[in-house]
């Protein structure tokens, strides 16, 4: 089986990962995988846990959602944030959670809930990958 290069690009950093086996993203409508020789085309992402592997071994990234580009043996994650798990501070996750609840209680219109749903969201996604 043949491996592919992985670019992980942010507005403020980018990853170059070579050599990778197996990508598994959070799409709109669920996880999807990557394998050599896969469909080319563009997919949604959304906010979740995007497992890479390289050599026999699994690295976790909590990502902000944004889109995969498969284009040959070349995969782009063009993503509004990403952190490695190893990078994640699990404290600051759940303070983050704490402060999302205590404000989801004090809300006061639709547009407040939706944002303090995303941030919510966004928070239990870092912690949990943190734990990887």
């Amino acid at each position: 089986m043949n491996d592919f290069s992985l670019n992980i690009v942010t507005p403020v950093r980018s990853l170059k990962l070579d050599n990778i086996s197996y990508v598994r993203c959070p799409g709109l409508d669920g996880l999807f995988g990557i394998l050599p020789s896969h469909q080319e085309g563009i997919f949604a992402l959304s906010v979740g846990e995007v497992k890479v592997t390289k050599g026999g071994k699994s690295e976790y990234y909590s990502i902000g959602g944004g889109f995969a580009e498969i284009i040959s043996d070349k995969i782009k994650l063009l993503v509004e944030s990403i952190e490695s798990s190893s990078e994640i501070d699990s404290k600051r996750a759940s303070d983050a959670i704490e402060r999302a609840k205590k404000r989801k209680l004090k809300q006061n219109s639709d547009h407040d809930e939706q944002r303090i749903e995303a941030s919510l969201f966004r928070a239990m996604n870092r912690l949990k990958v943190s734990k990887r």
